[in-house]
């Protein structure tokens, strides 16, 4: 699907009910599609800007993830 440019994201609807916290479910993707690190941060972005949160903490967010990427990587 990202390959013909849809905008993927990962989720996790009401985690305590049902199991599958978010990152629970990024490693299960990641691990079924052999998504590679790259991937994974374009999937998080994804998730990041079609979120309903404000432009403000959308900025943050993403560059939370770009700190930590060039942290680790």
């Amino acid at each position: 699907m990202m390959d013909k440019g849809l905008v993927v994201t990962v989720n996790s609807d009401d985690p305590a009910y049902f199991g599958g916290y978010v990152n629970d479910n990024y490693c299960a993707v990641a691990e079924a599609l052999s998504l590679n690190p790259d991937e994974i941060v374009a999937i998080v972005r994804n998730g990041i800007e079609a979120s309903l949160m404000p432009a403000a903490e959308k900025a943050k967010a993403v560059a939370d993830v770009d700190r930590i990427i060039a942290e680790t990587g």
